[in-house]
């Protein structure tokens, strides 16, 4: 992956009327195999790439935020294209509106922002084998026993802000 001053990744929704860019590498990465995730995306995982919601530019049109129930009960707001409805990225109740949960399926270019983690495992599809090399674990996790110290101060500044 790029230096984070150099890092820059655009995306999209399937009609291009919204179109935005991130311009600094993501804090960390999820693939999240819970059911809720499984049932919102229609596949079996959905990867999402938490990023500071200031480094999320819209370069073309706009999204509509939607507010949408999540396994939790606290809720997400997720930002659709309004005219194909594709999802582009969300804010959870838990991390707020300065954090972005970016699909990275929406990305011009998903194979940059590979997984840091798997999360949510005990409930992953049983004929998916995970690979060794990256993290995983069956529920949640604490992140400070995975995230990089300069995400950890990111994510900190970022909800100060």
């Amino acid at each position: 992956m790029q230096a984070e001053d150099e890092f820059s990744a655009d995306g999209g929704c399937a009609c291009g009327a919204v179109r935005y860019r991130l311009t600094a590498k993501p804090l960390y990465v999820h693939c999240c195999h819970c059911r809720w995730c499984q049932r919102e995306s229609g596949a079996a995982f959905a990867i999402n790439a938490m990023i500071e919601t200031s480094r999320v530019e819209v370069t073309s049109g706009a999204t509509k935020a939607v507010d949408t129930p999540s396994e939790s009960g606290r809720g997400q707001k997720i930002h659709r294209c309004p005219k194909c409805f594709i999802t582009l990225w969300s804010h959870y109740a838990g991390a707020g509106e300065k954090i972005a949960f970016v699909r990275v399926g929406s990305l011009d270019d998903p194979d940059l922002i590979p997984p840091d983690i798997h999360i949510y495992t005990s409930s992953k599809q049983p004929w998916l084998e995970l690979s060794h090399n990256i993290p995983a674990v069956k529920e949640y996790y604490s992140r400070k026993d995975y995230w990089p110290e300069e995400s950890i101060e990111r994510a900190r500044l970022a909800k100060e802000s």
